[in-house]
């Protein structure tokens, strides 16, 4: 029951969507980034209106975790095609 349990509370913590678009493995991979870095926006942002960052340590991290994951899309050799 415990085991159900902690794969109840990951679904919750850190969901995941199902992917729709073309199936390739840098497709995938990205997408798996992007899922990433909305879950941390989310994060950064509750920690932020909460008073936990300020409004410039939330944004400098944001924008850290954005040029990240424009890296990873540039790497991946994924165009907007």
């Amino acid at each position: 029951m415990a085991e159900s349990n902690g794969i109840i509370k990951d679904g919750f913590l850190y969901p995941r969507s199902r992917y729709h678009g073309q199936v390739k493995p840098q497709n995938l991979v990205f997408n798996a980034n992007l899922q990433e870095f909305s879950q941390k926006v989310g994060y950064i942002s509750s920690l932020e209106t909460n008073g936990k960052l300020s409004p410039e340590e939330a944004y400098q991290k944001i924008e850290t975790m954005w040029e990240q994951l424009k890296k990873s899309k540039f790497e991946l050799g994924i165009t907007s095609d």
